[in-house]
């Protein structure tokens, strides 16, 4: 897909992100970072009291099937509106994200009305990979190598997912290290470096606690090819989520069996199937009665960067305390590896 954007990717997001936060239409959060290790596994740790009052997503009730009375991506304000995509017919908006703790966080989304828990589309795979091809490109140009994004989706009612209007959403990688101490890499990049597993064509890394599969992503893939690759690591989730390949031959379309996150660079697109949106860490009771739902640590697709983010002072101590309180949430919330010699591409 050709974006037909005025200017270049990174400076539009730039440009639009400065200005509604100069104005207000967007509120940012400053963050308290710190990167633990858990299982061998570096993961960046963010601390948020603001996201104690930040405000909810549409109530979770099911799976819907109807749009809800209030749709932020329907006609989004004029200040957070970054393009339509392609320039012509556009089939997707850009938009800032509202309530961001990492600069220039923004968010690709139907135009139409779309289920997030339906299976993506060609055509969804298609412009998140080339918001992903775009914004590296012009940093490459620029001499700034290192410049990319992290995309994450996330479906279902156990995934973090707080919109049912289908978006996927984007992250510069070099704005979620500011501030790191150098010890972090996004979790996608430690699991697309593993070898394949024996018997199978996908990557995962074996000390982390959850399920996942990887697959490279080939040099300018087409439409088709992202679908496939997807639909290829949707079916290993859905495998590792019931425990068994046998007879499946999943849906293409229409509701997702699973709840699940998906993640993508410009090089890898990475799946995880989720059983739990949440864990629980224990706090003292005075943090419990000062902040709301304190010890329960929700999680998104940003897990599959290798980070995650909490609300209250005494989770931040806690998991900087015992990170083995970090692993013991990442089991919950996922499912146990699968024999993946089982599993096998689409």
């Amino acid at each position: 897909m050709q974006l037909g954007l005025s200017e270049s990717l990174p400076a539009l997001v730039s440009k639009r992100f400065t200005a509604a936060k100069g104005s207000g239409h967007l509120l940012f959060s400053q963050t308290h970072l710190t990167t633990i290790q858990t299982a061998g596994i570096p993961y960046q740790l963010r601390y948020c009291p603001a996201l104690a009052n930040k405000p909810s997503g549409a109530p979770n009730t099911g799976k819907p099937t109807t749009k809800p009375k209030f749709d932020p991506f329907q006609d989004p304000s004029p200040e957070l509106l970054i393009a339509q995509i392609p320039r012509e017919n556009p089939t997707h908006i850009l938009v800032l994200n509202k309530f961001p703790v990492i600069p220039n966080h923004f968010i690709l989304a139907t135009k139409e009305w779309r289920l997030q828990t339906d299976i993506l589309e060609r055509e969804d795979l298609d412009a998140a990979y080339s918001c992903l091809k775009a914004w590296s490109e012009e940093n490459k140009a620029n001499g700034a190598t290192s410049k990319r994004l992290f995309a994450f989706f996330n479906s279902g009612n156990e995934s973090g997912a707080s919109q049912p209007h289908r978006h996927l959403q984007f992250l510069p990688v070099e704005a979620m290290s500011q501030s790191d101490s150098g010890r972090w890499q996004p979790l996608i990049d430690a699991v697309s470096s593993q070898p394949a597993c024996p018997g199978s064509e996908f990557l995962r890394w074996g000390q982390v606690p959850f399920a996942h599969f990887a697959l490279p992503l080939p040099p300018n893939p087409s439409a088709d090819t992202l679908h496939h690759i997807y639909l290829s690591l949707y079916r290993a989730a859905l495998a590792a989520a019931q425990g068994s390949v046998e007879g499946s031959s999943p849906a293409t379309s229409g509701p997702a069996a699973i709840s699940y996150n998906l993640a993508m660079t410009d090089s890898v697109m990475m799946i995880c199937p989720r059983r739990n949106e949440s864990a629980q860490i224990p706090v003292d009771s005075a943090t419990s009665a000062e902040v709301s739902g304190a010890g329960i640590v929700a999680l998104n697709g940003t897990i599959l960067a290798g980070t995650l983010m909490v609300k209250a002072e005494a989770e931040w101590d806690e998991l900087r305390r015992n990170p083995d309180s970090l692993k013991e949430i990442l089991t919950t919330i996922g499912y146990p590896h699968p024999d993946t010699r089982a599993l096998s591409l689409l």
